[in-house]
Formats: C-alpha cells, structure tokens, sequence
C-alpha cells in the first residue's frame, strides 16, 4: 500500500531594510524599505524614448508616483495597498524631468506599423526606436539607468503575433512576401535588393520581443510601456481595464527600481553557496537547417541576481517524445558558463547547484553539465511540470492553503504554489488551484529542501510586488526569454543580467 506523506510549506520571509523580515513584498518595502546595498541607485536617473505625447504622459505619471495614490474601494482584497510615493517606499528621489529624453516621430510609427506585410511593419516600427537609441549612445556619454519605452496603443495593437491591419487602413507594402522569399532563399534566386527584404522574416513578428532583442547588444535595460498604462487605461477612445493606479505604481515602480541597479529585496533564509538554473529551450525553424530550437539558461541566486545565458542553436527538440535535450558537448560548454560567472562573482564555485527544467535529463546531457561542475558542487536535477489532472479540497469554503505538498516518495512531490494566502485572507485565482509536480531526476537531495526552495524562488518576481508567483522564477520567464533569445538572427549574445530581458 502505497502511503503519501501530506505537509504545508511554510511562507517563506522576506528580508527588507536592514534586515527586516516580512511575507509580503508591499509590506516590507512600506514599513523598512528595499534591502540596504551598496548598489542600490542613490536616484533614479531614467531616460525615455517616446512620442511627444508619450514623453509628456511619462512626466505626468513620475509626478503622480512621487505623492500618495490611494487604494481603491473596490476590487479583490490582495490589490487594496495604498501606495505612499516614491521616495517614502524606496528611500531615493526619481526626478519629474528625465534623465535625458529621445523624441520619436508618432506619424512616422502610425505609417510604418500600418504596412501590409506584418514582418515589415513591426520591423520598420522597431527601427524607430532602435534608431533612436542608437544615436543617443553614439552622440552622448552620459547613460541612465534605464529607458522607459513609451509606445502608443496602436503599437501594441498592431504589435502582436497575428495582428491584422483593417483593409480600409493598411498601407500598401512593395517588399517580396514571405512565401516568395523562402523560395527564392531555398532556390539560390535572389538579386541584392532581395536580400534585406529576405532578412526582415528572421525577425519575429513582435514588437516586444524583437526590440529587446535588437538592443541586447548594446547592454541597456528597457522597460516598455504603454501610453494608457500611464493613464489608467483611459486615453482618447482607447478604453481599458487594467489595474488600479496604485497597484500600478508599486509594480511599475518595484521593477524600475531593480532594473536600475537597485535589491528590492531578497530571501530571508538563505544557504551559502546555492545556486538555481533554469533551464530555457525555443523551437525555432530555420530554412535548410536540421537545427530546430534555441537552448539558453537563467542562473539565479537567492538574493535574487540573474543572469542569462545564450546556448547554441542545434537539433535538440525530439519529435519522438516532445521534449527538449542537449548534447554532451554543449550541455558542457553551458554549465561551464555557469559555473565560471558564479566563481567570478563570489571567488569559489556553488556549492549546491540546481538545474530546473520541463523535461527529463537525458544520460548525455547530464554527462555534460557534470564534467563542467567541480567535485565540491552537488549538482541536483530537477523537473518542475504544472499539473493539472489531481484536485485537492479541504473543508469549508477556502481553497487548499498555499504551500500545501504531497509527498508521493522520497524523490516526487505535489507542491501547491497557488492557493488560500492567509496574509491576504484570500485565493487569487478564479479556479481551484492545482499542484506543481515535482521531481528529483538527478543527484540526491532531501525533497523538503526542495519543496522549500521553490516556495522561496516563486517570490523573487521583482517585475511586480505581488505577493508570489505560481511558478519559480527559474521557470517564470524561460518562454519569455526563449523568444527574446530567437526573435533576431543573433549569432552571439554576451551573458547579461536577467532584467535585460523582462
């Protein structure tokens, strides 16, 4: 008879301050402030690129989040934070005039995205701003922080995978279509003015994406946004339903803070030496080419640091079992990555390393991340899958707590991420939630340990100050990042820090 041992994670602490503990990100920064660093920014020094309206709206939000906005009346509970102004939350001045300031031109963006052909639209209107970056770093020492990219709504509109320009509003595009270019790329036909034409479809069709993308080279950090995201979704005849003002300005706030150098917070308790990768694989197609995917991983630490690794493009998504796997070689040549920038940021190896991934790990693929790893390192595989075919319910009207596990044996496990939070004295899902499953294919560790470091990791989303996430961030953004990674042809992308792509 098989018996499974059920338990409760406790809610992991947070560390504020000087060293303050709390569950929740907006209770800490409220009550003692962003954790003390040396690297934290002493102001907020952020430059922007946008229209003109976009550059003035952008003004007009800094001088909103600089005094109090309250909470709303109404709502689900977890949002009900008021929120008490810059300054007050994070200890530092963000000035109401810019850093500096690159002004785009609206008609040429309104032109450029309405073009027939999609991949030539989100293209041109990247171009836009890319262009604008580029000369400002070309013509100016000075750098900010940041960039807050402003993009009106009819870039986001028309920005999307799939986006359709209306008929009556498209406006007509003379370069050779998609199809026509594979042929003329598998047939060997193309003429020079053919080629640049060609190359606009390497390129993702997503203004997000390809943008990040484009820049990843020049090392800065963008944080893109809409005009209505300014305003509270109420601009001319665009209407949306978004979050509150206030919920608004914790979120927006807490990620330009971290993106401009700054450690919103981090782990309470913490084990010396550990370090977490996720690993991130994205199905690509490129013409003539066995390669099929894009391999890439996401080392964090417990303090919440990231940094992001580009592998290589090879043939490592099987159709046979839909999954993703490497070869000795590169797995090798990736670890090694990961292995020499922790030994430079802390002068000696991890000394437990967990690699977290969808899939299984294959035998020739775990051969190549242990040859990279030293004898002092464990090294612990784990896969992490959201499950959603086992139900649990406890009495009363409450969902299953947060943090609830079952313990199928020593090495698999159902862990709740998402559920009832009593701090809150809600469940913010709309569904009975459902458990991730967890298991430890690789190496040998105790699965409490485990369970507790994931609860621990799904709180280090410094893209918001959420209370958590379902997922940890190890695995959080690896679909965003994989598409980062392919929406340009990049051959080579230097290790940056994670917040270079959220």
């Amino acid at each position: 008879m098989t018996c499974w041992k059920v338990t409760h994670i406790d809610e992991p602490d947070l560390s504020f301050g000087f060293g303050q503990r709390a569950q929740h990100p907006k209770d800490g920064l409220f009550l003692y402030g962003p954790l003390k660093s040396n690297r934290n920014p002493a102001r907020m020094d952020v430059g922007v690129i946008g229209t003109e309206s976009g550059i003035a709206l952008f003004a007009s939000w800094v001088r909103s989040i600089r005094g109090k906005i309250e909470a709303p009346e109404a709502g689900r509970p977890e949002n009900k934070m008021m929120w008490p102004g810059f300054q007050s939350v994070f200890g530092i001045d963000w000035p109401e005039v810019p850093f500096t300031t690159c002004q785009v031109n609206g008609s040429e963006l309104d032109e450029r995205i309405r073009s027939s052909n999609r991949s030539e639209a989100i293209y041109n209107a990247v171009g836009v701003y890319e262009d604008a970056l580029r000369r400002h770093l070309v013509n100016e020492e000075a750098r900010p922080h940041m960039w807050f990219v402003i993009v009106p709504d009819i870039i986001f509109k028309y920005g999307r995978p799939k986006s359709r320009v209306p008929k009556q509003d498209q406006i007509p595009s003379r370069i050779v279509s998609r199809r026509e270019a594979n042929r003329m790329l598998r047939d060997g036909w193309l003429f020079a003015e053919d080629l640049k034409d060609t190359e606009i479809y390497l390129y993702e069709e997503n203004f997000h994406n390809q943008l990040k993308a484009r820049i990843l080279d020049t090392q800065q950090v963008l944080q893109v946004v809409r005009e209505t995201t300014l305003v509270g979704g109420d601009l001319g005849e665009t209407k949306r339903r978004m979050q509150d003002r206030a919920a608004v300005a914790w979120n927006l706030s807490t990620t330009s803070f971290y993106k401009a150098g700054g450690t919103p917070w981090r782990i309470a308790n913490v084990r010396e030496g550990v370090c977490y990768v996720g690993l991130v694989f994205k199905k690509i197609d490129i013409p003539g080419r066995k390669d099929n995917a894009c391999c890439g991983a996401q080392m964090f630490l417990a303090s919440g640091e990231g940094i992001v690794f580009k592998g290589a493009v090879g043939p490592w998504f099987s159709e046979a079992d839909n999954s993703f796997h490497l070869k000795r070689p590169k797995a090798e040549e990736l670890m090694k990555l990961i292995v020499t920038a922790y030994e430079d940021m802390h002068g000696k190896p991890p000394s437990e390393l967990f690699i977290h991934g969808k899939t299984w790990f294959n035998e020739e693929e775990w051969d190549g991340f242990s040859a990279a790893v030293p004898d002092t390192t464990r090294l612990v595989g784990i896969r992490i899958r959201r499950q959603n075919e086992i139900k649990l319910f406890r009495l009363g009207k409450n969902p299953v707590l947060r943090g609830t596990a079952i313990m199928l044996n020593e090495r698999s496990a159902y862990l709740w991420t998402t559920g009832f939070v009593p701090r809150l004295n809600t469940y913010a899902g709309r569904e009975v939630p459902n458990p991730l499953t967890i298991d430890i294919v690789r190496g040998d560790v105790e699965l409490e340990t485990v369970l507790v470091d994931l609860m621990s990791l799904t709180k280090l989303n410094f893209n918001s100050a959420n209370f958590a996430d379902g997922l940890p961030v190890t695995l959080r953004f690896a679909d965003l990042v994989g598409e980062i990674l392919t929406a340009a042809p990049l051959e080579k992308t230097p290790p940056l820090p994670f917040k270079a792509y959220i």
